[in-house]
């Protein structure tokens, strides 16, 4: 009897033994991740893994496996899955999986579960570009999620760039890019605040390179820092010879790049018989190129709108000069073509230039020649001054950038001859704003007031495309929502826009009432002068700044403000003047009373530049001191009858 019972209870335990090793084991739970890598963090990357087969000049295999733990719902944008495909890159596989914050399996993808799309947006007439999606939509924080994907790129021109922490609040624990190429191919790279040099294994008819980055803790974005991605630790890699769409190319030099640019664009600028009698038509008798070069420049907007066409090579090549005057439609390619065509039966040599656009990763590595572009405008040379001009807007005055593509490097296309440029940077002196206030104020705390606004340059950039971009409704309701003053009523508002073709100007006029400017104590009305101009940031000091301090840009607003007092009162309390003078800018404000009308003036310059780390308190405190300046009060007291 003891010996049957010892035989079961034995069978039972390698039963139960046998069970357990068929349960699945735990997958990245949470709790195994350094404690190190959670300080600050919204999103760990687990593993991130890209490997990139190179097969010869123009196919390569392109996998990418990650794990990704999502600690709260601010790393949501890392959640799901988005793959791009079209005739160059075709998806072979995709696969992934949901785990729980132990590390428990929820749910794998399925196929029915991954969404297909166009990549047609709302400004793209067509594309041939499709892209899959999938998201778990878990909200049970923390989780993890996994994926795999396959690629097969049948058309080089540029390789991904490997950035392991991709934005603030993102901490590494494991992540690798590995390129496998055969023996003769020259896998260009450059790395940046990656210590060492790249893993090199030699196989039999290849060679592989790769860089890894571990446990690298999660960093906040400090203000006024240098772009991101000058930061932190990546890799920029590139072909030399490429192949992509039946065109082949060198990228070595810049020379080359606009050499295989020149190829794509090369018969592309032939005018319809039509569009160039009109350009002879408007061009006759004038004598001044930069006249001929705004004429042309003002019909190109006035007879041609910004459309994204993306099929094949041609998120790279132009629509030739004819479709664009037939259709009166095209993207930045197309529109500068036909820029470059317009000038060209004019007799005015002009040339496509490849950029960067955006106020995010805009400039270029100089020294490393690569597809680091996503926009075109175009340059005409000049002597002196170089005529820029953005053909994707119909409203922009010829000759202005503005902070979409000004001061930055780009390539400009000249054959052999290509090179990179800059375009214009706009000084203190260009961005300018002068503001006036007149406005009358009763015993009962109502302030009606006029104001006259004009802004020039970069300054005027977001006034631009409210004027041309938003109904009068809906100028009617940002104008509501724009001052930090308790309520008020916008009763009228207009615009008028003025300045040479280099430096646009804007003057906005405003009329406003509002019934709760003032407090009221007893016979007292405690009012703060400062009615528009309040400085929205205030910064917090730090222990230890790490990064330089970046001011991108300079400028000057000067404000003056007229109130009229109500009858039977005088200043009680008048603050007194404050000035700042430092490497960081000038700041001034000062308050008097007379004729019983307050009278404020306010200047504040800022410098552009770059401050070194040890600063940062300093500018904490010029910063601080004009937020507390803005917000200064005056109280008004009731004469005794």
């Amino acid at each position: 009897m003891m010996k049957t019972i010892f035989s079961k209870s034995f069978f039972l335990v390698l039963i139960t033994g046998f069970c357990c090793c068929l349960q699945a084991e735990a997958q990245y739970p949470v709790s195994a991740i350094p404690e190190a890598l959670l300080k600050k963090a919204k999103l760990v990357k687990r593993a991130d893994e890209t490997s990139i087969e190179v097969r010869n000049n123009g196919k390569a295999l392109y996998r990418r496996h990650y794990v990704y733990t999502i600690l709260n719902e601010a790393a949501e944008d890392n959640a799901g899955l988005w793959v791009g495909y079209d005739k160059f890159r075709l998806i072979q596989d995709i696969s992934g999986t949901l785990y729980n914050a132990e590390g428990k399996k929820l749910k794998s993808v399925k196929r029915k579960d991954i969404q297909d799309g166009s990549g047609t947006d709302g400004s793209s007439l067509i594309t041939d570009g499709r892209y899959k999606h999938h998201d778990f939509y878990y909200k049970d924080y923390p989780y993890t999620i996994e994926y795999t994907i396959e690629l097969e790129l049948n058309g080089i021109f540029y390789f991904p760039e490997w950035m392991p922490q991709s934005g603030p609040q993102v901490a590494v624990e494991s992540s690798k890019l590995s390129f496998e190429v055969p023996k003769d191919y020259n896998l260009r790279y450059k790395m940046f605040h990656y210590n060492g040099a790249p893993q090199i294994k030699e196989g039999k008819g290849s060679r592989t390179l790769s860089w890894e980055l571990a446990n690298v803790p999660a960093k906040s974005k400090e203000a006024f820092a240098p772009e991101w991605n000058l930061l932190v630790t990546r890799v920029l890699t590139a072909p030399s010879d490429f192949e992509i769409g039946g065109y082949k190319g060198n990228m070595d030099s810049w020379q080359n790049f606009g050499r295989f640019m020149t190829l794509l664009y090369a018969g592309r600028d032939v005018l319809p018989a039509g569009t160039k009698a009109k350009v002879r038509e408007l061009v006759q008798g004038v004598k001044s190129d930069r006249e001929k070069i705004d004429i042309l420049y003002k019909y190109m907007q006035q007879n041609s709108r910004y459309i994204s066409i993306q099929l094949g090579i041609g998120g790279w090549q132009p629509l030739d000069a004819t479709y664009v005057a037939e259709k009166k439609y095209g993207d930045c390619k197309a529109l500068s073509n036909f820029m470059v065509a317009l000038l060209k039966e004019a007799g005015i040599k002009a040339h496509s230039v490849l950029i960067t656009g955006g106020t995010e990763d805009k400039d270029l590595v100089r020294d490393f020649p690569s597809n680091q572009f996503n926009h075109v405008v175009v340059c005409v040379p000049e002597a002196k001054d170089s005529v820029w001009l953005e053909c994707t807007s119909q409203t922009v005055e010829p000759g202005y950038m503005g902070h979409f593509t000004g001061d930055r490097e780009a390539l400009l296309i000249d054959d052999a001859k290509s090179h990179v440029v800059r375009t214009p940077v706009y000084a203190k002196n260009d961005n300018t704003q002068r503001r006036m206030i007149e406005a009358d104020l009763d015993e009962k705390g109502t302030l009606v007031a006029s104001v006259i606004t004009s802004s020039t340059g970069l300054l005027q950039d977001e006034l631009h495309h409210i004027v041309h971009g938003l109904s009068d409704e809906e100028k009617q309701k940002r104008l509501r929502n724009s001052f930090s003053l308790p309520s008020y009523e916008i009763s009228s508002f207009g615009y008028k826009e003025a300045g040479s073709n280099m430096l646009p100007a804007i003057t906005e006029k405003i009329q406003l009432v509002s019934k709760d400017y003032a407090t009221i104590t007893g016979k007292r009305l405690f009012i703060a002068p400062n009615i528009l101009s309040v400085q929205s940031t205030k910064l917090t000091e730090e222990e230890k700044r790490e990064q330089e301090i970046v001011y991108p840009y300079g400028f000057r607003i000067m404000d003056t403000v007229l109130i009229k007092i109500p009858a039977g009162y005088t200043v009680e309390m008048m603050p007194k003047s404050v000035q700042v003078d430092n490497a960081f800018g000038v700041y001034e404000i000062r308050f008097e009373l007379k004729d019983e009308k307050i009278r404020m003036i306010r200047r504040y310059e800022r410098n552009s530049g770059r401050f070194p780390a040890a600063d940062y308190n300093k500018m904490v405190t010029f910063y601080n001191t004009i937020y507390a300046a803005d917000r200064a009060k005056m109280v008004l007291v009731k004469k005794s009858e």
